[in-house]
């Protein structure tokens, strides 16, 4: 497994055969039905997903400025704006799955542009602090309770991080005062790690950023689709068939499988040991339909 990583650290350019795999499964499974209707789920590459309908947009883990690999390990962490803008030009409220660069460092410049509320841990909060946010925008999630999303409802659900670099919970910690900002990659830790579960009308999505979970948090849960983490599930046994049966999804869609060290225009490539295909396999093994999305794709249901 380290060698995978210091493969992928030398790399120079994107994996083309395994983006234009991802491309064209996406557009294959864009066609045909689906649960619900009249949403539509977008990926936006890493954990982040939009939830639209024509009357409320719901933002999940947005991460678009995407810094390259240099700059997330040594240098200050700033946010492409003009990009949030024009790939995001609204939003009513951005649920944050835990604090991690590659999941939060958007959230609060898309927060001020849009108005919408950022809702997650005490430690998303802090880095909503650090970047401006006001206070009425901000919203601790207490576990397990309702959360009026216009006529939608939000859930956190409890959880852990997953073991995503060689085997190990990468920045662990809590985030307990604001952090400098910019940030440096180091300054944001993941916090509560919090599962988000949203009733869009007939529609339950689970959206899991992470490859772990805490099987008694997730009791009663029933789900129709599952954004799935593909980074780091080798480390969980039965990660994908438990967490499909437990939930009793129905479609899952996989995140958390490309590099986010790559601009988002660029063509995707896996992170290493992701192996799309084989997640796929699993997915499928476990009586689930597969619903792959390219960056910037989206699924209407």
């Amino acid at each position: 497994m380290a060698g995978h990583w210091l493969r992928w650290l030398l790399k120079p350019g994107p994996d083309g055969g395994a983006g234009a795999r991802a491309s064209a499964s996406a557009s294959r499974m864009l066609e045909g039905g689906a649960p619900g209707g009249g949403l539509r789920l977008r990926f936006l590459g890493t954990a982040g997903f939009t939830l639209e309908s024509p009357d409320r947009v719901i933002v999940l883990d947005p991460y678009l400025s995407r810094a390259g690999l240099l700059r997330s390990l040594f240098g200050r962490l700033t946010v492409d704006e003009e990009l949030l803008k024009r790939h995001i030009p609204r939003a009513d409220d951005v649920l944050i799955g835990h604090a991690h660069h590659d999941h939060i460092l958007d959230a609060p410049a898309l927060c001020l542009q849009t108005g919408a509320r950022l809702i997650g841990s005490s430690a998303a909060c802090m880095v909503g602090r650090a970047a401006g946010v006001p206070e009425a925008q901000l919203l601790e999630a207490r576990p397990h309770t309702d959360i009026a999303c216009g006529p939608w409802i939000a859930r956190a659900i409890p959880s852990q991080h997953g073991k995503a670099v060689l085997g190990r919970v990468p920045l662990p910690g809590d985030i307990t005062a604001p952090p400098p900002w910019p940030p440096a990659i180091r300054d944001l830790r993941h916090g509560q790690v919090l599962l988000w579960w949203v009733q869009a009308g007939g529609t339950r999505i689970l959206h899991v950023d992470s490859a772990d979970w805490l099987e008694r948090e997730l009791e009663g849960y029933r789900t129709d689709i599952l954004c799935l983490c593909a980074i780091g599930r080798h480390w969980r046994p039965g990660y994908t068939a438990d967490l499909i049966r437990r939930t009793g999804a129905k479609v899952v869609v996989p995140c958390h499988w490309d590099d986010f060290s790559l601009p988002l225009e660029t063509p995707p490539r896996q992170l290493p040991g992701v192996d799309l295909e084989g997640f796929t396999r699993e997915i499928r093994d476990a009586g689930a339909e597969v619903r792959t999305l390219g960056l910037l794709e989206a699924w209407k249901f």
